[in-house]
């Protein structure tokens, strides 16, 4: 099994503005598969902003709508995954159709052999939706204010041989959330976020411990600057399942990339006896 190449994009693009927002995302796929990596994962809602106020609900897309399928032509013309950060508006049949998720897509390359896919017209290949997740746990009252949670704790999808995760944000500052990935099988859990002052104590510290402590990959992918009310911090990083941090970012825009080695990942869990040495018969009064 090969190594898998995960790029970060660190940025917040220009808040409101969702066709720029796809031109950098573009720009990033194209830079990062040059680079040999098949994996871009994107920060929280970078498809439209943070911090813009009832514009969340005014911009907000069903997970197949025109961003998506962007997204998926942008996927497949440069050969890349992307995973990318946008405010989800409920379809139609579901029960509250007014509801607006603050989700992660998750958008594979595409292949050959799966024809056309979402292309418009037969002009071109499009990628494939692999996984969408709705953040579970809102932070804040701006959150809660313009969200509606999810209710689905572990979302997966198989690439390149690993078994991908996704949550967001505030999400991995809950340790059951991070366990129940790794009693799952994630191999690699993608966390795009909205990471702020004072807070960055989460990118240095709590990432590489949730990575250590549940034997998987964990990516943190950070919006920086000020928006806002905001200050986000940056510090994007790649931990391993030993704690170590791969790659970091600094408080800049920046695209960073490390690799995600399977046969290190399982020679680490042959070591590290953690999640072989839990008693879940103890553990009830956590529920």
């Amino acid at each position: 099994m090969t190594s898998l190449h995960t790029a970060l994009l660190q940025s917040s693009g220009r808040p409101g503005d969702v066709a720029h927002n796809l031109r950098i995302l573009d720009d990033a796929a194209r830079a990062a598969a040059a680079t040999g990596a098949g994996l871009l994962a994107c920060p929280e809602l970078f498809l439209t902003g943070y911090a813009i106020g009832d514009g969340v609900h005014r911009l907000a897309e069903t997970a197949d709508g025109d961003s998506a399928r962007a997204i998926a032509e942008i996927a497949a013309a440069h050969g890349i995954a992307v995973l990318y950060g946008y405010p989800e508006r409920a379809g139609r049949d579901e029960p509250d159709s007014t509801a607006v998720y603050n989700s992660a897509q998750l958008i594979g390359p595409g292949s050959a052999s799966e024809g056309l896919g979402w292309s418009r017209g037969g002009a071109k290949r499009s990628g494939e939706r692999l996984a969408n997740y709705r953040k579970t746990h809102l932070f804040g009252c701006f959150e809660r204010e313009w969200f509606t949670p999810g209710e689905q704790a572990v979302v997966q999808a198989d690439l390149g041989g690993l078994r991908i995760g996704v949550m967001i944000c505030y999400d991995v500052e809950f340790p059951e959330n991070v366990r129940a990935h790794a009693l799952a099988g994630t191999d690699l859990l993608l966390v795009p976020t909205a990471q702020m002052h004072p807070f960055q104590f989460v990118a240095e510290s709590v990432i590489p411990v949730r990575a250590f402590e549940n034997q998987m990959y964990v990516a943190y992918v950070n919006r920086v600057g000020a928006e806002g009310e905001f200050e986000f911090v940056g510090l994007s990083c790649l931990a391993g399942p030993d704690g170590v941090v791969r790659t970091r970012a600094g408080r800049t825009e920046q695209l960073v990339r490390a690799e995600v080695d399977p046969a290190f990942l399982k020679e680490s869990r042959v070591d590290n006896p953690y999640l072989h040495d839990r008693r879940p018969e103890l553990y009830g009064p956590l529920t």
